[in-house]
């Protein structure tokens, strides 16, 4: 049976959701899509699947060579964990005098809705290198910058990264839209292209439209379908 041809009805009502019906986009379970449901995860100081996890380990030894040690600061995040986060900022924006639609275009500069976020899949993690003191707030383009403290980490992600699998998501290309510059967050793509793939059969404007999320009655029509296009869906291209 073809993948788009098969229905499954989701429970969502735990994280804030309707119930709803989906197409069951196959090999990878909605729920796990959505950050609903945890995948079996594995790593030392970090979690993603077996398989990323793998070759992230073999990047970290090879790098460890280099005199960089490259460590995960954020890998698999849960839906509740990437709710907690938007709250958190919506509550803070808003309190700071923003309309709740400016403070949502404020929030999606960098941090993902619920229910949308690469976090979800366990695929896909931000990477700082410890072998330099650790700045306050670790994951700024400023650090990854020439003169940066993770300038040579940085470099060497540019030069290596690639041949373990990972590639950069947020891109630095000036005609890209969406997400600001992350220098910091990469992608196993022999997984998290597949899972794309399945994401996008995913209706993303019932998903957006019912769930019970601080701002989300603005998400309009409009709003659901640039999120979409430039948030979701403009990426690097080598991950598409």
């Amino acid at each position: 049976m073809n993948r788009r041809d098969f229905t499954k009805t989701v429970s969502l009502g735990a994280v804030g959701f309707s119930m709803m019906s989906f197409v069951n986009v196959g090999v990878y379970p909605i729920d796990e899509l959505l950050g609903r449901k945890e995948p079996a995860l594995f790593g030392e100081g970090y979690n993603l699947r077996k398989e990323a996890s793998v070759a992230f380990a073999k990047m970290q030894k090879d790098a460890l060579k280099e005199g960089l040690k490259i460590f995960s600061e954020s890998s698999y995040r849960s839906y509740a964990r990437q709710e907690s986060i938007w709250n958190r900022k919506y509550d803070q924006f808003t309190g700071q005098g923003l309309s709740p639609i400016r403070a949502i275009e404020k929030i999606i500069k960098y941090s993902t809705i619920p229910g949308t976020s690469r976090h979800h899949w366990g695929t896909d993690m931000d990477i700082i290198d410890k072998s330099v003191p650790t700045p306050e707030d670790s994951l700024l383009e400023e650090h990854f910058n020439p003169g940066g403290c993770y300038e040579p980490l940085k470099k060497w992600l540019n030069e290596n990264v690639n041949t373990y699998g990972f590639y950069e998501v947020y891109t630095n290309a000036p005609d890209r839209k969406g997400f600001n510059y992350e220098p910091w967050h990469f992608s196993y793509k022999p997984l998290s292209q597949p899972m794309l793939l399945e994401y996008k059969d995913i209706d993303l404007k019932a998903l957006l439209q019912q769930i019970k999320l601080k701002g989300a009655e603005y998400f309009t029509d409009e709003f659901v379908a640039k999120y979409r296009s430039e948030n979701v869906l403009d990426i690097n291209g080598e991950l598409l």
